[in-house]
């Protein structure tokens, strides 16, 4: 029971920055009220906002504000309506939002956002029953309007202010989560929001005069927002929904205060409302399928993309083994040059010219060889010159079963990897035809572009059109073959009497009720302000 002595002792530490938030946030919220009105009260949306862009460790700073906020306002009306109504509301809205937005954290790391719309019902819900609560409990009269109505007005006002400014904050917090932005949605994305701009313009020219097309024109602001919604998903509709609010509130006839109310637009904007969750909710789903659409072929293309890189790293290890062969043979050949030499100087012109004799014919095949492991005449002069000119020719002819390959095309247009991934391939299909078939085998090629790609078309097929390949031949092909052919977005067939292989040189990076707006509807401004 020490600590009854000793006592408590607390510390805390103040940061400039949490200061100057605090201040932006009061002089934001004092702004965007002098902007509001009842049916359209931008301060709960800054709220929100706020607390989504700041972390959990600024929330304080918040709440400081918002109460620096409150105090300005309410301070005047202490005598009206008590010293406890202006603390108590004017401390508990930010907390109690706060409380709802730390409830969402988890449902704030899916890959949807219609968690959007269950924080900004569930704000606008606990706000308002706050606000009235109070009111209601701690006022000296209480309020003349009924609760319902007024709940009504207050709950709607508050929902549409979210959807008009936390969506933006949602929009910054994602700015660096991947888009695959495509170039044909600049044109249509420009004339949805030239279109936005043009019916708010007409609103505000023609809807002064004519409350029937005001409030036609008002419904028609949803259609540029629904093909924006239906083009980037949540992000369209992010970005369209808060234009359309705001649109809809700049052309609201008021009286320049913010009790100002608009009968007529009040009924709009409850459609409104319904429309803007609907497209919320849409661009959300839209952007979720998105997601599960695209995450299968993005983890292909980044198989293709390591399985080609694999290839070319086992390609540059073949290439300097073979090149470290051909030095060896130089050496080797340099040596026995001078041995020769030297016999011949000597006199031994016959063991000269028998060890010259038998030296050319074994690095003829060494050579051969070592262009085998690594053909380096495919650097120098394309894939149909290595096939027809290096080892592997001199292999294929010793077998006496190949014919002579018909080849087209320019094979030097395609990338060094595609190249060398089609000598490969190649190779192994001849030698499993080998193997596995008997009969004559014929290589047809053709280098070509389709579809502004360049790539290369290939057949190893017996010669005997009525033969067939055995079905084990056909397994064995696609089982050794289609690796390397899918780094390079092909594919493997097997076909009657033939194995068809397609490559592409493909970059490794879509009834109207309206009444009069005459007819008033009482709002209680100290509730709201």
């Amino acid at each position: 029971m020490n600590w009854l002595k000793s006592g408590f002792e607390l510390s805390f530490r103040i940061r400039p920055v949490g200061i100057a938030l605090a201040a932006l946030y009061a002089i934001t919220c004092w702004t965007t009220w002098r902007l509001s009105v009842d049916q359209f009260f931008l301060p709960a949306g800054v709220r929100v906002a706020a607390l989504l862009l700041c972390p959990p460790r600024l929330w304080p700073y918040l709440i400081l504000g918002e109460y620096a906020y409150f105090a300005q306002m309410r301070y005047p009306m202490i005598e009206a309506y008590g010293v406890g109504w202006v603390i108590l509301a004017s401390a508990c809205l930010m907390p109690a939002v706060a409380l709802i937005i730390h409830l969402h954290r988890k449902a704030m790391e899916a890959t949807t956002e219609g968690w959007l719309l269950s924080v900004a019902a569930s704000a606008a819900l606990v706000a308002s029953a706050l606000k009235l609560g109070l009111s209601h409990l701690l006022w000296p009269a209480p309020p003349t309007m009924p609760f319902y109505s007024n709940a009504a007005l207050f709950v709607l006002g508050d929902y549409i202010a979210i959807l008009t400014v936390a969506p933006l904050a949602l929009l910054w917090m994602r700015r660096h989560s991947g888009y695959g932005w495509s170039a044909w949605r600049l044109p249509p994305t420009l004339a949805a929001l030239c279109s936005l701009c043009v019916l708010g313009a007409l609103i505000a020219l023609v809807g002064a005069h004519d409350p029937m097309a005001r409030a036609l024109l008002q419904l028609l602001l949803v259609l540029p927002v629904i093909a924006l919604t239906c083009m980037h998903g949540w992000r369209g509709a992010a970005v369209g929904v808060p234009l359309m609010n705001l649109m809809l509130s700049a052309t609201m006839p008021t009286t320049g205060l913010p009790s100002s109310f608009d009968q007529t637009t009040f009924f709009t904007q409850q459609i409104i409302a319904i429309t803007s969750t609907a497209l919320l909710a849409l661009g959300s789903r839209i952007t979720h399928h998105y997601h599960q659409q695209t995450r299968p072929a993005m983890e292909i293309s980044q198989a293709i993309a390591f399985s080609r890189s694999a290839h070319l790293a086992n390609e540059r290890d073949l290439r300097e083994r073979a090149l470290g062969l051909r030095r060896i043979a130089d050496d080797i050949e340099a040596v026995l040059g001078e041995t020769a030499h030297l016999l011949r100087t000597n006199g031994h012109e016959g063991p000269a010219t028998d060890l010259l004799r038998t030296f050319s014919s074994r690095s003829r095949q060494f050579r051969e060889l070592t262009s085998r492991v690594y053909p380096t005449e495919l650097e120098q002069a394309g894939l149909y010159v290595a096939l027809q000119a290096g080892g592997l020719r001199e292999a294929w002819d010793s077998s006496h079963r190949l014919v002579r390959p018909m080849l087209a095309g320019d094979p030097c247009k395609l990338s060094m990897g595609l190249q060398l991934a089609a000598y490969r391939l190649l190779a192994e299909a001849v030698l499993l035809l080998l193997e596995e078939e008997k009969g004559q085998i014929l290589i047809r090629a053709r280098c070509g572009r389709s579809g502004g790609q360049q790539g290369i078309v290939f057949t190893v097929a017996l010669l005997d059109r009525h033969s067939t390949l055995a079905p084990a031949t056909q397994g064995l092909a696609i089982e050794r073959l289609s690796a390397r052919a899918n780094a390079y977005s092909g594919a493997v067939q097997c076909r009657i009497n033939r194995i068809r292989i397609m490559m592409r040189d493909t970059p490794l990076d879509s009834p109207q009720l309206v009444p009069s707006r005459n007819v008033s509807y009482p709002s209680e401004t100290a509730t709201r302000h």
